[in-house]
């Protein structure tokens, strides 16, 4: 944990808060904090400060919070596009995409995800949500990327995939593409990548077809959870 994340109702009236939580076992048993102690926090999309550690009777323990005017790091300008990964690749992927900063994350149906994943408790707000808290803590920035579904292909190419390309830099992840890369982007981008085994013919032509340009990083075929930072990597390194 390297900035303690707060929701702001979270907050008393006093500037305080109290944590009983897997947070209140971190600052207790990880971080080994002592009455007194000071820790790096932030309010989710908002400002960031300082927590006193006031008490701690081993159950709860009561916070003193310090506002600064610090302000969060902010996001890279990219949108992912991501397929559906297997349920507990896709608890690990999307801390990583809130830890490197990405903007908003589409996660999107396709020939290869299997339909089952879709029903994954994984998928629940609560959980998507506690694995974005954690990619924040890890990152230190308070900003949390939207996470929208689209459990049908076809209609989220054809009817909101164009408008999200609008004046972006769109890219397809495709191994087999011609085309290289692109390095050190400073406009907005939005990068598709697929599940595991690729694309079929028929989504890369579609995807193509409303305005996404296949691209390749080399012959190697990466796994998804290596293709998404090495390629972010790249973008926007």
């Amino acid at each position: 944990m390297n900035r303690l994340i707060l929701f702001p109702h979270e907050l008393s009236s006093d500037s305080t808060v109290s944590l009983s939580d897997r947070r209140a076992e971190h600052i207790r048993s990880t971080l080994d904090c002592a009455i007194g102690s000071h820790i790096r926090f932030g309010l989710v999309n908002g400002a960031v400060g300082t927590a006193i550690l006031k008490q701690d009777d081993g159950t709860v323990l009561s916070l003193e919070l310090e506002l600064s005017d610090e302000a969060p790091s902010p996001f890279i300008p990219c949108s992912l596009v991501l397929a559906l990964p297997r349920p507990k690749m896709a608890r690990r992927l999307i801390q990583s995409i809130c830890t490197l900063g990405v903007e908003e994350l589409h996660l999107i149906k396709s020939y290869k995800v299997d339909k089952s994943f879709w029903q994954s408790h994984y998928l629940s707000e609560e959980s998507l949500q506690e694995q974005l808290i954690l990619g924040m803590e890890q990152s230190g920035s308070t900003l949390m990327p939207k996470v929208i579904k689209h459990n049908k292909f076809r209609p989220f190419v054809e009817d909101i995939f164009p408008n999200l390309c609008l004046g972006k830099t769109s890219l397809i992840a495709h191994p087999y593409a011609k085309e290289p890369c692109p390095f050190n982007l400073t406009g907005q981008s939005v990068l598709v990548i697929g599940p595991e085994g690729g694309f079929t013919d028929f989504e890369v032509g579609l995807l193509s077809a409303n305005g996404a340009k296949p691209v390749s990083i080399g012959k190697r075929i990466l796994r998804v959870e290596t293709a998404v930072p090495a390629i972010l990597g790249r973008l926007y390194c």
